[in-house]
C-alpha cells in the first residue's frame, strides 16, 4: 500500500492574505503614484503566493520502503508501531508532551496527525509526529509497509 499527501495551506488562508494584500494596497493608493502603489500591491502578492506555496510544500509520501516526510526520510524497516491520533491527542503530543528529540512536520491548520515510532537503535529520535488530513489511511499505509519489510528491525549496512 501506498500513501501521498500534500499538505497546502487552506483556502481561507489565501482569501485571508488577499484581502490582506487589498488593505495595503488602499493604503498606499492614496500616498503614493498609481504605477507605484501597484507595483508594491503585485510584489506583496508575490511573497505572499510564494510563502504559501513554500510552506504548503511539504509532503508525505510511504513508498518503496520509505516514509517521506517534508525533506526528512527514513527506511519503512526501521519504524514501529503507527498510532492515528485525534485532535487532542495531536495536541498534547506536539505541546506538553512533546519530546525535544522528536521529528516533527506540523500545520497549523490540521488538528489531527499519526505518531511513528521509531526503532532505530543508532537513532536518537523516539518518534515522528506527522500531520495528515488522513490519519488513518496513513497509519494503515504504514502499517502495511513495515509489515512487508519484515521483522528485522536492524539497519542494514
Amino acid at each position: 500500500m501506498e500513501y501521498a499527501e500534500r499538505l497546502h495551506v487552506p483556502l481561507r488562508w489565501w482569501v485571508q492574505g488577499t484581502m490582506l494584500v487589498a488593505s495595503l494596497w488602499l493604503a498606499v493608493v492614496v500616498a503614493l503614484p498609481g504605477d507605484v502603489a501597484w507595483a508594491i500591491t503585485g510584489a506583496a502578492m508575490l511573497l505572499l503566493a510564494w510563502a504559501f506555496l513554500a510552506f504548503g510544500g511539504a509532503r508525505i509520501a510511504v513508498a518503496g520502503g520509505e516514509l517521506r516526510a517534508g525533506r526528512a526520510h527514513i527506511a519503512t524497516s526501521l519504524l514501529g508501531a503507527a498510532t492515528a491520533l485525534d485532535a487532542d491527542q495531536t495536541r498534547r503530543l506536539a505541546g506538553p508532551e512533546a519530546d525535544a528529540r522528536a521529528y516533527l512536520l506540523l500545520r497549523p491548520y490540521l488538528k489531527r496527525a499519526v505518531r511513528v515510532e521509531v526503532v532505530d537503535p543508532a537513532d536518537r529520535t523516539p518518534y515522528w509526529l506527522l500531520h495528515t488530513r488522513h490519519p488513518d489511511r496513513l497509519a494503515s499505509a504504514l502499517t502495511a509497509a513495515t509489515s512487508v519489510a519484515g521483522p528485522s528491525r536492524e539497519p542494514s549496512a
